[in-house]
């Protein structure tokens, strides 16, 4: 049974990053992945937390909703005379997670660093494709202050064990809607995890069954990272001399 859209189980889907896209902000990237569309903005602000104030540390943090027309019906926009609903500050505190391990917050200085994840367009992913576009937002960021504070590229994907396929790298909406188990996959460049988050629908799923998952994930995150450094290579960023020496 051939996957919705032609690919190979473990093939991503096409990514393409615009950089630049909010000309007002210290870094920005338009994501797309396949279908899923995702603004990343980081706006830089030389203030921190008061739980981090007098201490010389810096703090990264993000911010994730969705476009009320994101899905093929309009949905109320989050915020609007009520406060984010459960899965938004569920994924919001994710992003943060995720681009704060990429992050020595000690060479950050007194800044915060906020990523604005606005998915204007969804079909599945649109958590991992906040972090992975995110993080490219997060160096251009750095880039433009002119702060070496990054350990290592982060990016993410998913994956997902699709009855009648087997295992399948990068799910879309389709694919995601009828896994049996789907995992949510952050980790390093160079294979470190910063987070795993899975669920078995139904029966539960053997050790071994995760393990493969988790490493095609990772397989997928490697390219994602090289994509990151290459498109962000063009725009005249290396992320090496953004690199804490």
């Amino acid at each position: 049974m051939p996957r919705s859209d032609g690919r190979a189980l473990d093939t991503l889907r096409p990514v393409e990053m615009i950089l630049g896209f909010h000309r007002p902000s210290e870094g920005s990237v338009l994501y797309r992945a396949g279908g899923t569309v995702v603004l990343c903005v980081a706006s830089v602000d030389d203030k921190v937390p008061p739980f981090l104030e007098g201490k010389n540390q810096g703090w990264v943090t993000g911010e994730y909703l969705m476009h009320p027309r994101a899905n093929p019906r309009r949905q109320e926009r989050d915020g609007r005379g009520k406060p984010p609903n459960g899965r938004t500050q569920e994924i919001q505190r994710l992003v943060g997670r995720a681009l704060r391990a990429a992050v020595d917050m000690s060479k950050l200085g007194a800044r915060t660093i906020t990523i604005d994840c606005d998915v204007l367009e969804a079909d599945g992913g649109t958590r991992t494709a906040s972090i992975t576009g995110g993080f490219v937002a997060l160096a251009l960021a750095l880039a433009k202050i002119k702060v070496r504070a990054l350990r290592e590229e982060v990016a993410a994907t998913s994956v997902g064990y699709v009855e009648g396929l087997g295992h399948a790298l990068d799910l879309c909406y389709v694919e995601d809607s009828r896994a049996r188990v789907d995992l949510n996959v952050v980790a390093t460049a160079t294979g470190k995890i910063v987070e795993v988050q899975g669920t078995a629908e139904g029966e539960p799923v053997e050790r071994r069954e995760i393990d493969a998952m988790v490493d095609l994930g990772l397989a997928g995150i490697a390219r994602l990272a090289k994509q990151q450094r290459d498109v962000l290579a063009a725009a005249g960023v290396s992320l090496d001399a953004l690199m804490v020496k």
